[in-house]
């Protein structure tokens, strides 16, 4: 059986030896090509940037107008990256009389000036990438010491010490991209931004508004291969405190959008999304497509797949988000296909509703909606379980509006929750202060008793269909017990596609292994034509 035409060209393989960019056609040729849109992040540039400026991005270019866009580098871990040590930097330089922060610059020069002299060779690219990366560090060690000496560094000044790290980043791999004969341009978004938005304005409007002025800077460059720094503002309220870590993702979301782009791909360290940690369940899979909602519930309870938001932003568009791996770019990785209702309208006008799911099967995707199994199992560490008891016989009517005014009013955000008439109890995550807790606890104590356990974890099954799954709830929980895993709470959302239970943080593990052996022990796998 021979493979389909969209099978083929989802299972791209990529040539030992790539040709450059120019390769035999024309610009016009070049220019009428789809758009594609790639975006890495900064370990896989800090570790892999060969791959990605060899193999990843040529390969794409005899078929597609390739878009790449870069996140700050890092050597190892984000921990230990360039963003992380430009926020030192700027706290540095609040301390009087601090020189630490002329330290970090140094080291974030030297890194990357190590880095453009490993990697490239040709010698007037390197001078002139050098050179731009010297300007760089000059500029931020000038403007950290300008903000020691008034004591001061705004939000909007935050953004501009995080920029440099992306500019970083993509000077080098315009440079190597240059150096192996790809036409390059570097292209800051760091001012692109001309409307005027306040901070209770970053609405749809505001987000589409941001898509077309970033088409528009990648379009002005031509046939040339845009380098685009994921950093982007001014945004109100600054980048940082208003869309947060993630922004590099949403940049390219807003990309390719903006473009009307073919794809979105995310270039991991990781083959794609899988049906379960693969580093903790031997028998995961790698699933070759999922539902942007399954995504969502993944990456909400644990694993890293994309931010819901950003993913959103792509869905809306009915552009497909591919997950793909830079240690093996031939690999087919794990797609976010769109699944909204026909005659939804996208942000360019278009009216193409997703192939139904017969369509993908003849195409070799797995996508069966009417599948009666769920998709994944995931687990959230580090969880706190509050339980608090009321103090009356029924529940006033503003018992629950206390509880939550008190956890908002302290910063302490809910994953889960489970109610009687007059019990609640919450499983609390995203690294909850014990001060601010304390605090929290001792308010909620005038309206009931409050019992506080640590060291609990959130273990969720995830599945498009499970609302329509007759007893998987009983066998799910049945499975658990048989493992004697005791369940603290359970809850199941609101969008029925996932099934959520609180249980000891040192059984995680095993409940995770057990789930994937009882219930997901045949997803993800291929019908054998899927090879042929």
């Amino acid at each position: 059986m021979t493979a389909s035409p969209l099978r083929k060209s989802l299972q791209i393989q990529v040539s030992d030896s790539v040709q450059p960019y120019t390769n035999g056609f024309s610009h016009s040729q070049r220019q009428h090509r789809p758009w594609l849109v790639q975006k890495f992040g900064g370990t896989s540039i800090g570790k892999f940037i060969e791959n990605i400026t060899g193999t990843i991005v040529q390969s794409y270019l005899p078929t597609n107008r390739v878009v790449v866009v870069c996140s700050a580098r890092s050597s190892e871990t984000k921990s230990k990256g360039t963003t992380n040590r430009l926020l030192n930097a700027a706290a540095s330089a609040l301390e009087p009389g601090s020189v630490e922060f002329v330290k970090i610059v140094q080291e974030i020069r030297d890194d990357h000036l190590e880095a453009a002299r490993t990697h490239i060779g040709d010698s007037e690219i390197l001078k002139r990438v050098e050179t731009e990366i010297q300007q760089d560090c000059d500029r931020l060690k000038a403007f950290l010491e300008a903000a020691q000496i008034i004591e001061e560094i705004s939000p909007r000044s935050k953004d501009i010490i995080m920029a440099v790290g992306e500019k970083l980043s993509c000077r080098i791999v315009a440079g190597l991209l240059e150096d192996r004969g790809v036409e390059t341009e570097f292209v800051n978004l760091e001012n692109v931004i001309e409307a005027n938005f306040d901070i209770n304005s970053l609405d749809q409007n505001f987000y589409d508004y941001l898509s077309r002025v970033f088409a528009a800077a990648v379009s002005k460059c031509g046939h040339r291969v845009p380098v685009v720094t994921g950093f982007f503002g001014c945004v109100p309220g600054s980048l940082l405190t208003s869309i947060g870590r993630g922004y590099t993702d949403l940049a390219a979301a807003l990309i390719a959008v903006g473009l009307d782009a073919e794809e979105l791909q995310v270039w991991k360290e990781v083959d794609g999304i899988f049906t379960a940690d693969p580093r903790k369940v031997k028998g995961a899979r790698l699933l070759n497509i999922i539902t942007p909602e399954e995504a969502s519930e993944l990456t909400y309870y644990g694993s890293e797949v994309i931010h819901p938001f950003t993913m959103e932003q792509v869905i809306r568009a009915q552009i497909p988000i591919r997950i793909k791996n830079v240690m093996n770019p031939s690999g087919a990785g794990t797609i976010i296909f769109p699944d909204a209702p026909s005659g939804v309208s996208t942000p360019s006008g278009r009216m193409t509703p997703p192939p139904s799911s017969k369509v993908l099967l003849e195409n070799g995707y797995q996508l069966d909606l009417s599948r009666r199994h769920p998709t994944a199992v995931t687990i959230k560490d580090n969880i706190w379980v509050l339980n608090i008891h009321s103090n009356r016989k029924s529940v006033s009517h503003g018992f629950f509006a206390q509880i939550f005014g008190t956890l908002d009013r302290y910063g302490i955000a809910v994953d889960l929750i489970s109610t009687s008439e007059v019990h609640i109890s919450m499983a609390l995550g995203g690294n909850v202060n014990e001060v601010e807790m304390e605090k929290a606890m001792a308010s909620l104590r005038s309206i009931g008793s409050v019992e506080l356990m640590k060291n609990m974890a959130i273990l969720s099954l995830v599945g498009k269909q499970m609302k329509n799954m007759v007893g998987i709830s009983g066998r799910m929980f049945s499975t658990l017990a048989k493992a004697n895993i005791n369940i603290e709470m359970i809850s199941q959302g609101a969008s029925e596609i996932n099934i959520s239970c609180v249980i000891l943080e040192a059984q995680a593990i095993q409940a995770m292994n057990v789930i994937h052996e009882e219930l997901l022990r045949d997803v993800g796998k291929l019908p054998e034509s899927f090879y042929m």
